[in-house]
This record gives C-alpha cells, sequence and structure tokens, in this order.
C-alpha cells in the first residue's frame, strides 16, 4: 500500500472544484459517465487495430445506488489503469489521459471516437461525495488491478486491489448535503438529461418484459372455455440510453419516419409534428453533425428558444446554443453535436473561438440551402407551411445579411386574397397600378385582417392588391426592403410601404388627380374650426380632404412613420431603444366632399352630436371605442334615431 499526495498547482484544490469551478453540481454523473465512455470507446480502438484480442460486443456501463451505505457506483469495462496509470492520470492533473491516447495512437485512421479528459471531469465527483474510492484493472493481462482511495483533500492511499476483470469502478461515498443523488428517481432524471445519447448502453437496474421465447398456450376448461397460460416474464438489464441516435447515421440510411421518430424521442410531450427536417453533416473544416426541425411557431420571438440540444460526441452539454446557432434560428428544434466547439472546463459555457463562427454561418447556410429546395421542389407545400415558418425567415432577413440575399428568392408575401408571392414577383404584380405620380412603387399592407377590414375593401375597390403582414418584427422588415429598393435605376423601382389604414386610400397611392373639394376655402377655414372645437386636440390633428363623396365622412389614421417607429422601440433594435416613448397621436382626415358636412355647418343644435357620432363611428373602425366613450356613443345612436 502506498501513500501519497496528489500534485495540484494549488495546496487544496477541492474547494475550489466544489464552490467555483463547476456551476452546477449534478454535473458530476456526466463527466463520471463520460469518463467511463471514454474508456470503454479505447479498448473498441485497441480492437479494431488489433492491440486488444478480448471480446467487447456486450461492453456496457453500470450505474447502481447504493442508498443504505450511502455509495453511488459508475462501473465499466473499459480499458482500466494500472497502478501507475492511476498515480500520473489521477494524481497529475497536468495530465490528461484521452490527450496523451489520441497523440499515440494519431497516425490510425479509425477514430477512437474519445469524449474527453480522464483528469479535471473526474475530481467534479468530490463536489458531493465525502470520498472517493476507484477499483481499476488494465486490460494489459499482466498488470494487477489497483485500489485508489481519497477523502477529498490532497492525501490518498493507493494499494493493490483483488478485481480479476478489466475496466473501473467509482464508488463515491455521497456527503450529507448531498442525498438527493441517492435517490432513483433523481439519478434517472440526470441520466435522461445528460447521457440519453451515450455511444455506449448504460444499464440502471433491471425490468421485466415478456419473455420472447416463450409463447403462452391455450387450453380449454371442463366447460370447453378457452384459458390462455400467464405471458411469461423474465428479468432483464435496464438499458437507459439510445448508443445510436439518428444524428449519428447518415441520411441515406434514413426515412421520414426515423426522422419523425427521433423528433419525438427528443421531445415526448410534444404531439405536434415537426414541418420539415434539416440533416448537418461536415467533416471540414470542423467537425459536425445534426438535425435540425422545423415546428410550427408562433409569433411569439421569446418563448420558442432553448429548444436545440447541443452535444460533444453525444454527450449532452447544455440547452443554450446561442453563438452556436444563429439567433434566429435559436426557434428551432434538434440536435447539434460537435467535439470542435469549445467549452470551458467544466462545460456550461461557450467560450470565444473563430471556430463558432464558421459553425454559426454553416448552420445558417445549410437551412438556407433546404429552405431553397423546398421553395423549388414544392412551391404549394412551401406556400402553405409559410404562416408556421415565417417568423424565423424574416428574423434570418433582418439579423444575416447573406441569409437575406438567399431569403430574397423564397420568402413570400402574402395577398388578402390568400395569393403568396415573392418580393419579385409582387413588384411585377402591382407595378401598373400602385406606381404613385413620383414613379414609387406603394406596397399596400394591412397588420389585422378584422380591424382593418373597411380600409381593406376601399384599397381592393380601386384595384390594388393588400398583402397582410401580421409578424411582430414586421416594422423592421419593410424598413430594410425599404432600404435594399431605394433607388429608381434600370432593375429597381423605390419601394414604399403603407399600411392600409394609415392615410386614405388617395393619399396613400397619389396620382395627381386629386378631386375637387365641393367647399370654397371659407367654408372649409369654417368646419375645420367646428370640428377642432369639439374633438380633443392633444389626440386628433384635424385634416380636410376633398375625397370620393361616398367614402367615410370621418376617417382616423395614424401617420405611417409615427406608428412604424413606435412598433420598431416595442419589439426593439433599429436604434429605437432609449429614444423614449411615441405618443399615441391620430390624424382625423375629414371628407370636404361628404353631405354630412354640409349638415355639420348648416346644423346648429345637433352639431355636436353629428361630430361626435361621426368621430366615435372613425374610432370604432380602428378599435378605439371603448369604455364610457362606447357607452356613450350607444346612447348617442338610440337618440339620434329618435330624430
Amino acid at each position: 500500500m502506498a501513500k501519497g499526495k496528489i500534485n495540484v498547482a494549488v495546496d487544496n484544490i477541492f474547494p475550489l472544484i466544489k464552490k467555483f469551478l463547476y456551476s452546477d453540481h449534478e454535473i458530476f454523473l456526466r463527466e463520471l459517465i463520460s469518463n467511463a465512455t471514454d474508456a470503454t470507446l479505447k479498448l473498441k480502438h485497441l480492437s479494431s487495430i488489433g492491440e486488444f484480442k478480448g471480446g467487447l460486443d456486450d461492453a456496457k456501463l453500470e450505474v447502481k445506488i447504493d442508498k443504505e451505505g450511502k455509495k453511488l457506483h459508475i462501473i465499466d469495462q473499459g480499458i482500466g489503469m494500472t497502478k501507475d496509470e492511476v498515480k500520473k492520470y489521477i494524481n497529475d492533473i497536468a495530465f490528461s489521459g484521452a490527450e496523451e491516447f489520441l497523440d499515440k495512437f494519431k497516425d490510425e485512421k479509425n477514430d477512437s471516437g474519445i469524449i474527453g479528459h480522464f483528469g479535471l471531469g473526474f475530481y467534479s465527483s468530490f463536489m458531493v461525495s465525502k470520498e472517493v474510492e476507484i477499483i481499476t484493472k488494465s486490460y494489459l493481462e499482466d498488470e494487477d488491478a489497483a485500489h485508489w482511495i481519497c477523502d477529498g483533500s490532497p492525501e490518498y492511499i493507493l494499494k493493490k486491489a483483488d478485481r480479476k476483470d478489466r475496466g473501473t469502478e467509482i464508488i463515491l461515498h455521497i456527503d450529507d448535503d448531498s442525498l438527493e443523488f441517492l435517490e432513483e428517481s433523481k439519478i434517472s432524471e440526470l441520466l435522461a438529461k445528460y447521457n440519453k445519447f451515450m455511444p455506449i448502453p448504460i444499464k440502471f437496474g433491471t425490468k421485466e418484459i415478456a419473455d420472447p421465447k416463450h409463447e403462452p398456450k391455450t387450453t380449454k376448461d371442463k366447460d370447453g372455455k378457452e384459458i390462455t397460460e400467464d405471458q411469461k416474464m423474465i428479468t432483464v438489464d435496464n438499458i437507459i440510453n439510445n448508443p445510436n441516435p439518428a444524428w449519428t447515421k447518415q441520411p441515406s440510411e434514413l426515412k421520414d419516419e426515423d426522422y419523425k421518430s427521433f423528433y419525438h424521442e427528443l421531445y415526448p410531450m410534444q404531439f405536434e409534428e415537426s414541418l420539415f427536417h434539416i440533416h448537418l453533416n461536415v467533416d471540414y473544416p470542423f467537425n459536425l453533425t445534426g438535425i435540425l426541425y422545423f415546428p410550427k411557431l408562433t409569433t411569439n420571438l421569446d418563448a420558442q428558444k432553448d429548444r436545440i440540444q447541443l452535444y460533444q460526441n453525444q454527450v449532452f452539454v447544455t440547452d443554450n446554443v446561442e453563438g452556436i446557432v444563429p439567433d434566429f434560428l435559436q426557434m428551432l428544434r434538434g440536435v447539434i453535436d460537435s467535439p470542435d466547439i469549445p467549452l470551458n472546463v467544466s462545460r456550461s459555457y461557450l467560450q470565444a473561438d473563430g471556430a463558432v463562427k464558421k459553425i454559426a454561418s454553416y448552420i445558417s447556410k445549410k437551412v438556407g440551402d433546404k429552405l431553397s429546395s423546398l421553395f423549388k421542389n414544392d412551391r404549394e407545400g412551401f406556400e402553405k407551411k409559410w404562416n408556421d415558418i415565417k417568423i424565423v425567415i424574416e428574423y434570418g432577413m433582418l439579423s444575416e445579411p447573406k441569409f437575406f440575399d438567399k431569403a430574397q428568392k423564397f420568402a413570400l408575401y402574402p395577398t388578402m386574397k390568400n395569393e403568396f408571392l415573392t418580393f419579385d414577383e409582387l413588384k411585377e404584380k402591382i407595378k401598373p397600378a400602385q406606381t404613385d405620380k413620383d414613379g414609387n412603387l406603394i406596397v399596400l399592407y394591412a397588420s389585422n385582417a378584422e380591424e382593418q377590414h373597411s380600409f381593406i375593401e376601399e384599397a381592393e375597390a380601386k384595384g390594388y392588391e393588400v398583402l397582410l403582414l401580421d409578424s411582430p418584427i414586421v416594422s423592421h422588415l419593410i424598413q430594410k426592403l425599404e432600404g435594399e429598393n431605394s433607388e429608381l435605376s434600370d432593375k429597381n423601382q423605390p419601394v414604399k410601404f403603407a399600411r392600409v389604414d394609415s392615410d386614405s386610400i388617395d393619399k396613400l397611392i397619389p396620382k395627381g388627380d386629386d378631386p375637387v373639394s365641393k367647399l370654397d376655402e371659407k367654408d372649409k377655414e369654417r368646419l375645420k374650426g367646428i370640428i377642432e372645437e369639439i374633438v380633443p386636440k392633444e389626440k386628433y390633428t384635424v385634416q380636410l380632404e376633398a375625397m370620393d363623396s361616398k367614402s367615410n365622412p370621418f376617417i382616423i389614421t395614424q401617420p405611417e412613420f409615427m406608428r412604424r417607429m413606435k412598433e420598431m422601440q416595442q419589439t426593439g433594435g433599429g436604434g429605437m431603444m432609449g429614444m423614449g416613448n411615441f405618443p399615441d397621436m391620430y390624424n382625423l382626415v375629414v371628407n370636404t366632399n361628404s353631405d354630412l358636412m354640409q349638415k355639420i355647418l348648416k346644423a346648429k343644435a345637433k352639431r355636436t352630436e353629428y361630430v361626435n357620432q361621426a368621430l366615435d363611428l372613425a374610432r370604432l373602425s380602428q378599435n378605439l371605442l371603448q369604455g364610457k366613450e362606447m357607452t356613450d356613443f350607444i346612447k348617442r345612436s338610440y337618440d339620434l334615431m329618435k330624430g
């Protein structure tokens, strides 16, 4: 038996490990199982190159709870360690068994698939343990087994052990403040979270299943009634992981059903199917595999995030993929697996690195290519999915210049007539009717088909197309589209967007042939004075316009610029933050050619009622009438009907 002191850079690293090095104590299990998997993969690699002749077909890991003894066991059938290797790899933190192993076999063609370091990861066990034991036997037949014991100080004991089989058993003597890790439910939860797709089978307890070799016999009783004997049950290992998840396979090996099945394996509580998937597979200039799924998305930009799982060689790391997956794609679901993503020692957060930008750029390109392919090969199907995926595409167009360029070919703009057009198709279609007197192409849109119905109807009556753009970032998007189409050239006509209720229809697309007002200047000045005395000045700016006599007498509009700036401020970005709140100011557009204006000018007793009634009808069309104002409007309506 030998005693010694662990060679560490500080006098006592264990309090540092327990309190600071790892942000979350539960990851000790992930690290120990990663090491056990590492040891098994090493042995498989040695077997593949002829360095090991033993059998490995049924190699697995095992996790056992000894609640009475307050111990947790992690057991593998891997490469094991000699006494000297224990001294080197366990007692000297500066060395990494995995790095040395890779270096030794770097010229071999087969990938060893090693997960990580048998070093700092192992010492995470002291976060939850008052004592840790290692009982290990090397695959080398002439080497004795070794038994290492440490109580959380730099002092350790290393002695010979009686173990006959190769592999390693880690025994954690769980500390009193960590007894939750002796509960089966807690360990099951952690294994499902971190080790669900580890490449080596993991046994955790046993379970009973029907014996597949036994067929229950059917006999008849004395009355001729058939009786089937009970199914014979057998006890088998409870394997809690899937060592060969879909993303580790080639796309050619998988069918649509395999992708659907894996989606539900990842998200067992998700009952809706995904819309489509993207299989990622690259080995240069970095290694990355994975599968991303497009779910049906709401317009809530925040609620969808943290659904993509990040793995390193099938070890779960985090579901916060910020920096690895571009922002606009973090609303997707699925798995990213890469050994090249640089993480801190506890794997709890991403470290800045040039490779990460390349990975993010690759993912963005793959998604763009997939969307482009879907659009070209099945436009009808793509159009049906548009409302469920548009928020991702629009967000991507705003945040990624390269994605914007690619998306110009497949981003759709639906009309109120349920026709889906690309931007080039849209411009071509509306150019004859919706070019104003100054040569600008005016794109009319609505954000709410119900609330803006009367304005949509009036625009369509003039032969104009109206788009339905109802995402929360539409103000940002149209600002960008206007910027991209701002110059008049052979290929480009200046484009301006206008919400259909932001002005009277003739002002939205001015043609230079404005109707003549029925009122002279004197009557117009008098009418404006009357109305301004009645309507609240702090909310409405009265604006007289000569319009079609059949148009509404009063129209409430909100200037496009002010409304757009307010919406952009609410969703952030675009330099809008910190500019103060934009007030709710409206224009009250008065149609001087409406017959009601003559009534208002001539009437005296009911002049106020006429103005308020017309104002409230305009408010009602904009969904601005409620509370006491609605009550007053209803009462006034009945009074006016009485005469």
